[in-house]
């Protein structure tokens, strides 16, 4: 217990020197050093509770510890409903920046797309062993159907992204908008033709916590528009756009 209390204390003092110098950045604007210390910010709390789960002998049965627990849950619920409206059951699925609470896959394999496998990336080797050590308790069914891999999107070949029905992009990747737009663009050089994008992106107020997607760079990264959802509450925190790829000129 005091080993815990410790690691508590360690944790609030890198949030409080973080907000520090989040405070005294000229602009908040999503992006640049500001994205850098949000994306700092959040994988040390996302570190730090996946630490606290796996100390569980059942560490599937106190998810709920997690301050945005809640959000996962309503938002893999409601992108798996707009998916489902374009698109048929995945065989497979990518999910991009999954960091060491793969939420989003989890909630998702063991409660919508119970026979879709999932590949989960993460550029960090770390947060991968989290990720694995926390889905090393779930379900003989789930665990079978989760896998984790250490690659930054940008390395991620067509062989690779060309075997998923549908792809998502965490909300951390690409936190300035010219990198999200990159990563985009990457993707639809390299999915395949009639496969689906989810790219969780940030709206109005939010848009100080996550970068903002534009339409225009799903469009100019080879992918159709299908569906735009924003939140209109607290039900969750992100945005989301549903795309399709289509076939780019000159590529086939």
């Amino acid at each position: 217990m005091e080993d815990q209390k410790l690691e508590v204390a360690r944790l609030v003092e890198k949030i409080s020197r973080l907000h520090a110098a989040i405070s005294k950045l000229p602009s908040l604007n999503a992006g640049g050093a500001h994205s850098a210390l949000l994306r700092r910010r959040g994988t040390h709390l996302e570190a730090h509770y996946s630490d606290i789960l796996t100390a569980f002998d059942n560490p599937l049965d106190h998810l709920d510890r997690f301050p945005y627990y809640e959000n996962y849950v309503n938002l893999s619920k409601l992108e798996h409903g707009f998916l489902a409206r374009h698109a048929a059951a995945p065989g497979r699925v990518a999910f991009i920046g999954s960091g060491p609470l793969p939420f989003s896959s989890l909630f998702l394999a063991t409660n919508h797309l119970r026979g879709t496998r999932f590949d989960n990336y993460d550029r960090c080797g770390a947060s991968n062993d989290r990720a694995r050590r926390l889905v090393a308790a779930a379900e003989e069914d789930v665990r079978a159907r989760m896998a984790f891999h250490t690659a930054d999107v940008a390395d991620l070949t067509a062989e690779e992204l060309g075997a998923y029905d549908v792809l998502f992009l965490a909300a951390l990747v690409g936190m300035a908008s010219e990198e999200k737009a990159e990563a985009i663009a990457h993707l639809g050089k390299r999915m395949a033709d009639g496969a689906a994008l989810v790219v969780r992106s940030a709206h109005g107020a939010r848009a100080f916590l996550y970068p903002v997607v534009e339409l225009d760079d799903i469009r100019r990264g080879g992918f159709e528009v299908l569906a735009v959802y924003y939140p209109t509450g607290d039900e969750v925190f992100n945005s989301f756009i549903v795309a399709r790829k289509v076939e780019i000129s000159g590529t086939k």
